[in-house]
């Protein structure tokens, strides 16, 4: 029951932060043909310039809002990178240190899946998603730089180009830590992350004689395609308003046998997720309990009580609470409790278990209650 009300299935906003670690492809510096052509050397235009960094780190923050599977969040973003090599017009350069950081803000939009549907292969407490977003992002070269030893030739790459356009692609799980704080959950996820960075300075100082016997002092625009990012990073995520879901009440001893006594009245609560009318692997649990004790203690009659919380119209939820009794007796009848033992009622959100305000989710007011007489 405490696993069917993790309050990652009940919707509203949320706060959420992720750190990891980055791995950027090397980038293609252009311009080449340009730089050629002022050094007075042709050949020079079809050799290979570009960067290479390490394995860098990277950490987000963002704000979002989940609809009950589809969820929307504004995102802001940081990577640093260190330089790992430069290559000038193929040649690589010694001395290389500097390196990158990367700004950025994305509009995110995800969707999680619900391995409760699947019934007892699944559970409600982890959630695969899938994401993508689009924003603006900011890539800045500090201090860039490497020597050509053969002749102390130097190249600095410094300073960034203006804001363009970015996106994001993300797959990632949330497991429920709702035992720990309620509505809280962790977060594993790849990302894959570019942006087109517009234009950086680029200055090659060449103090003696180049290799081709031409003094050079040149400083010239380049247009790198950054940047291609791949993401590891581990996350937490808290959604508001989610109170901690009732723990089963344990199933008392069964009475000795006395010939004028009664079983006692039992009762059994199985809780849905927000608009779900199927059962997940806990509520699977609760339904096979409350059959086990109707074998074991005899009872004559299951009443089968179904709700609904109030944050949507009055009409669905009844339908809901209906839709949520009849997939409880149908649990039921594969247990092997005969159909004709059992009465339904569905109340929709007219007799809440735990009386809100309209609007408010209560994973409690989400539930079919059985009673066993």
């Amino acid at each position: 029951m405490a696993a069917a009300a993790r309050a990652q299935d009940s919707g509203g906003l949320y706060v959420s932060g992720a750190a990891g670690l980055d791995h950027r492809g090397s980038i293609k510096i252009s311009g080449a043909q340009y730089m050629s052509s002022l050094m007075g050397s042709p050949q020079l235009s079809g050799s290979r310039s570009e960067a290479s960094f390490a394995l860098g780190v990277t950490g987000i923050a963002a704000v979002g809002y989940d609809f009950g599977g589809p969820r929307l969040e504004l995102e802001g973003n940081y990577r640093s990178l260190q330089a790992h090599g430069l290559r000038e017009f193929g040649r690589a350069l010694t001395d290389v240190s500097g390196g990158t950081r990367t700004y950025g803000g994305v509009v995110n939009a995800y969707y999680d899946f619900d391995l409760g549907r699947f019934g007892k292969l699944g559970s409600s407490s982890i959630r695969p998603y899938l994401g993508a977003g689009i924003g603006i992002g900011f890539n800045q070269y500090d201090k860039l730089r490497g020597t050509l030893a053969a002749n102390s030739t130097s190249t600095l790459l410094n300073g960034g180009g203006s804001l363009a356009p970015a996106y994001n692609l993300m797959v990632g799980a949330s497991i429920g830590l709702d035992s720990l704080t309620p509505g809280l959950s962790a977060t594993l996820e790849y990302r894959y992350y570019t942006v087109i960075n517009r234009e950086v300075t680029t200055t090659i100082n060449n103090p003696g004689t180049s290799p081709l016997g031409v003094n050079a002092n040149l400083q010239r625009q380049t247009l790198p395609p950054c940047c291609h990012d791949n993401s590891v990073m581990l996350g937490l995520r808290y959604a508001f308003g989610r109170s901690a879901a009732p723990l089963p009440a344990p199933e008392p001893p069964a009475p000795a046998p006395r010939a004028a006594v009664q079983p006692p009245v039992r009762t059994y609560l199985v809780m849905f997720a927000l608009n779900r009318a199927t059962l997940d692997g806990a509520a699977q649990g609760v339904v096979h309990a409350a059959a086990t004790a109707a074998r074991a203690g005899q009872a004559v009659r299951l009443a089968l009580t179904g709700r609904a919380d109030n944050t949507g119209p009055a009409a669905l939820n009844r339908r809901l609470s209906r839709q949520r009794a009849e997939t409880v007796a149908a649990a039921l009848v594969k247990d092997g409790i005969a159909r004709t033992s059992m009465s339904i009622a569905a109340v929709g959100d007219t007799d809440p278990m735990v009386p809100t305000p309209p609007g408010v989710p209560e994973p409690r007011n989400r539930s079919v209650e059985i009673v066993l007489r």
